[in-house]
């Protein structure tokens, strides 16, 4: 275990994500993970106390493990990437059962989510059923991909903290102005803002700011790069 464990639990259970429906972001993220990298699988691990949950997955069907089991239980420990290139050989997984039996795991790669309070809530990681190793470009991207992985976590929890933020609001009449096309908010002296500094003014809310689907492909041009090459190499 972290030697930060109950802090960690409770960083993870922030974001209120544990057993909710497959989403496109982060099933666009296990997707890209595996073509980078030509695996198989690919997983976006969260781990709880006693599990390993999927919230997004590429060529598995369980959907949880148990954390005893788990590789990725592992990988948090430490900032760096946990990269084992065959687990037969490693005498902390060669008696696993994922790796003794389905699905058989060789080769894993799992790539920390670590929050900005340091807490490493869970991986984005890449599984291959034969040994094999990942070259330094394959790791700069899954890297890249990690942290829009906590990006999307993070944006989550902002977007609840917000929510409940404006049901406990008083003296509010319940409706504001906002631009069509910007999205900002008129103030009660007819100017507008962004939504962030309208509520900043209004509530005792702070705001950080994740990426969204959108700018992917401007604050994450290598992992377009990567996968239109791979996709190339298909062809």
């Amino acid at each position: 275990m972290p030697d930060n464990e109950q802090e960690r639990l409770q960083a993870l259970h922030e974001y209120r994500i544990l057993g909710t429906k497959p989403e496109q972001s982060y099933n666009d993220l296990t997707t890209i993970a595996s073509e980078v990298c030509n695996t198989p699988i690919s997983l976006l691990s969260l781990v709880d106390e006693n599990r390993q949950w999927f919230k997004a997955k590429v060529g598995v069907e369980a959907t949880e493990t148990p954390r005893d089991w788990s590789f990725c239980a592992h990988a948090i420990q430490a900032t760096d990437p946990l990269i084992v290139e065959d687990a037969l050989n490693d005498e902390r997984f060669s008696d696993n059962p994922l790796v003794s039996g389905d699905p058989n795991i060789r080769f894993y790669a799992g790539f920390p989510l670590q929050n900005n309070e340091f807490h490493r809530i869970g991986t984005l990681c890449v599984i291959d059923r034969e040994p094999k190793t990942l070259t330094k470009t394959q790791i700069n991207v899954m890297e890249a991909l990690a942290r829009q992985a906590v990006a999307f976590l993070e944006l989550r929890k902002r977007s609840i903290t917000l929510l409940e933020s404006f049901c406990q609001l008083t003296n509010s009449q319940g409706i504001i102005s906002t631009c069509s096309y910007c999205r900002k908010a008129k103030n009660e002296d007819g100017h507008w803002q962004h939504l962030d500094q309208y509520l900043s003014k209004r509530s005792t809310l702070s705001f950080s700011h994740g990426i969204c689907d959108a700018c992917i492909e401007v604050q994450f041009p290598e992992v377009l790069e990567i996968w239109q090459q791979e996709e190339l190499l298909k062809l």
